[in-house]
């Protein structure tokens, strides 16, 4: 079956492929898996038992979108299904796509008894209008459509597009599935590793096969004895998935709140240091905090608030690399301060008590004409008066740090 891609065409044929990837010493085409069988770290999408294989094999899959993490497998995924359903493979990627191309093959396959397989990579990047073209045919299945991105299709594709398609994340590729692949490739080449390298090579992929085969390709060039030294000479650190790529910048971001919110120190840190390794921006992880420092932590240490807004304000002024130390003070500062979010739960009741329509009458006191208020200063600081026609409790104070000081105060009020 032929594959279409930008305009070029090449075939399926299994050994063929082989056969060229060993002539160019390129490790992904000679590792690229042709069956779901060949699939490895996928397997709640490619066993036996998974929705996804058997639709396809029973030639009814629906128009998808793969989502995850670069290097997981989603281009060889859709090429597996194309060769499955035996279906015509158009490859392209949103960045060249042009809309007439895509006019183009659905003219060809108007009135064809065979539908074609159009796969379209870094489909986040779709214009609004490159999408509602893909519509009209997704409603009458005249093609088959299938994205791939690295940003979840949640916060990238219309809703329209989603609702006419099913929805696949391809996870990180485990450690020992990329040993997996390491020994694919021992087998099938004269290349050696020695045991440390093996380590370094699979634990600094960070889950990406495509970056562990293409270093292991370039070294093989230098060495067919591959060693850490080499390695480390070529990647000198551990990849990591940049947190621009939405997906990862919300879990990453989500982990770091977590980790904080629940007074892991290390963990908290662990996170920020992923951000920054990112390409996080100072200022973005600086609001967060002090986000959190009024969310989470509150009353029980209101010193937090103060801290992170001072932050806020130094990495703004001072950027990378300095910034990391402010940012991990915080960090640190706030994971061990006692936690509340009274006042987060506060605000939330009182807002959905006037959206629900509780409006009550402003007491003449509190009014602009003042009649009958009584000047708390007048009274040594404190004097009983009505502020609410009706009584509501939003504020529940914790015996929580600062704020436990807080609650026995305004309970000594009312013993007044």
């Amino acid at each position: 079956m032929d594959i279409q891609s930008q305009g070029c065409s090449f075939s399926f044929d299994k050994a063929q492929d082989l056969q060229l990837g060993v002539l160019l010493s390129d490790f992904t085409q000679l590792l690229r898996p042709k069956f779901f069988d060949d699939v490895v770290g996928q397997e709640h999408l490619v066993s036996l038992d998974s929705p996804l294989r058997i639709l396809c094999e029973k030639q009814v899959l629906g128009h998808s979108f793969f989502y995850g993490l670069a290097g997981t497998g989603k281009t060889s995924l859709a090429r597996i299904i194309a060769s499955t359903m035996d279906l015509p493979f158009y490859e392209f990627n949103a960045t060249s796509l042009k809309i007439e191309q895509l006019r183009k093959i659905f003219d060809q396959y108007k009135n064809a008894l065979q539908k074609p397989l159009i796969f379209i990579d870094e489909v986040h990047r779709l214009a609004k209008n490159q999408q509602e073209v893909l519509l009209p045919v997704m409603e009458n299945n005249s093609v088959l459509i299938i994205g791939a991105s690295t940003e979840n299709p949640f916060f990238s594709l219309t809703s329209a597009i989603r609702s006419r398609s099913m929805l696949f994340e391809l996870k990180n590729i485990t450690d020992s599935a990329l040993l997996t692949l390491v020994h694919k490739v021992i087998k099938t080449t004269d290349i050696t590793l020695e045991d440390d390298a093996k380590g370094y090579l699979v634990k600094s992929s960070g889950g990406d096969a495509r970056a562990m085969l293409k270093l292991l390709e370039f070294c093989s060039n230098i060495d067919t004895h591959i060693t850490i030294k080499l390695l480390k000479s070529l990647r000198p650190n551990a990849i990591s998935a940049g947190s621009s790529e939405s997906g990862v910048h919300y879990d990453l971001t989500s982990a770091m709140i977590k980790s904080i919110r629940g007074s892991d120190a290390d963990a908290g840190i662990y996170y920020l240091a992923r951000l920054i390794e990112g390409g996080e921006s100072a200022d973005f992880i600086a609001r967060r905090l002090v986000i959190l420092a009024s969310e989470d932590i509150g009353n029980a240490n209101p010193q937090a608030l103060t801290l992170t807004t001072s932050c806020m304000t130094s990495v703004s002024k001072i950027g990378f690399p300095e910034a990391r130390i402010i940012l991990a003070q915080a960090v640190v500062y706030l994971c061990a301060s006692p936690k509340s979010n009274s006042s987060y739960l506060a605000i939330n009741e009182a807002l959905s008590a006037v959206r629900d329509g509780l409006l009550l009458e402003i007491p003449e006191a509190l009014k602009q004409q003042h009649k009958g208020y009584l000047y708390p200063h007048d009274f040594g600081g404190y004097v009983k008066q009505k502020y609410l026609t009706k009584k509501i409790k939003f504020v529940k104070f914790k015996n929580i740090g600062y704020e436990n000081k807080m609650k026995l105060w305004m309970e000594s009020l009312d013993n007044n």
